[in-house]
């Protein structure tokens, strides 16, 4: 049974912290948009956190252990959970811890990894991951928990997504084979590569960060993943594509077409705020 949830919330939110609100926000919000974890900022007029929906739509899709990855220092984190409880849901704190020279976490593949060495029984079970800062329909999660592919991750479809154009430009773009099957991924595709890379419908899909994995076939590329040049950083995306090419026909895209309401900048709080 696939059960267990990973979520990724150990990201300093720097690109949040740097970013200005152009749609006034709130004294409060303001605050906790410089302060807090984003998974933390409150989405609603009653002040709670995305993770709170995030949490509510991954029990409703059948997840009962829930491993939350925070930073060293994170104690906001620990903080709500010991004053919100989900009954029904096990919640599990994983530290991020920064490796020897470095000044931030190694990433998310690297979150991911010191994740199945806290809690060992991981790798040898089915798991899925995402992030703590985007809010994952229930459809999706159920999607995800349930697909009988070993590797999988949900392919979200371009035009679904209602940001700007700007931001969906900077999304990767993924070519998958006619059975969905992962082939590549391009990082800022041209228009070109929008119309070559399209999928067997004529659909160009994009990588949300909504995973399943098997950790017994897994662990090994998160051990080996390798950093990312620019960003400096080991990325699970690395490590799902080094999966595809050592192993064909071994990570699945499941397509879905629904927006994916995020926090990245502090004009986002504003549009999710607005959509409660």
């Amino acid at each position: 049974m696939n059960d267990s949830l990973i979520i990724l919330a150990a990201g300093l939110s720097s690109r949040m912290k740097k970013s200005k609100s152009s749609n006034g926000l709130s004294k409060n919000l303001l605050n906790q948009a410089n302060t807090v974890e984003k998974g933390l900022i409150g989405v609603d007029k009653n002040g709670k956190p995305l993770i709170h929906y995030l949490l509510v739509n991954a029990q409703q899709a059948g997840f009962k252990n829930i491993f939350l990855v925070i930073g060293e220092k994170s104690l906001n984190f620990k903080n709500y959970f010991s004053n919100n409880k989900y009954e029904g849901l096990n919640i599990n704190f994983v530290i991020q811890y920064i490796e020897n020279k470095r000044v931030k976490p190694s990433g998310t593949a690297d979150a991911v990894f010191q994740t199945l060495v806290q809690y060992p029984i991981l790798k040898n079970s089915n798991f899925c991951v995402c992030n703590s800062d985007n809010l994952y329909s229930y459809e999706a999660l159920l999607k995800i928990r349930t697909t009988k592919s070993s590797n999988a991750f949900i392919s979200y479809e371009r035009e679904c997504l209602k940001f700007s154009s700007e931001k969906i430009r900077s999304f990767s773009v993924l070519k998958l084979d006619k059975e969905n099957y992962l082939v590549d991924i391009i990082e800022k595709p041209s228009q070109n590569d929008l119309e070559k890379f399209k999928d067997s419908k004529g659909i160009s899909r994009v990588n949300m960060n909504l995973f399943k994995f098997n950790g017994v076939i897994f662990f090994d590329f998160l051990k080996e993943c390798s950093f990312d040049p620019i960003r400096n950083e080991k990325e699970l995306p690395t490590a799902v594509l080094n999966i595809s090419k050592k192993i064909p026909n071994s990570v699945l895209g499941i397509p879905h077409c629904e927006h994916v309401p995020d926090l990245t900048s502090k004009d986002d709080i504003s549009l999710l705020f607005d959509s409660f």
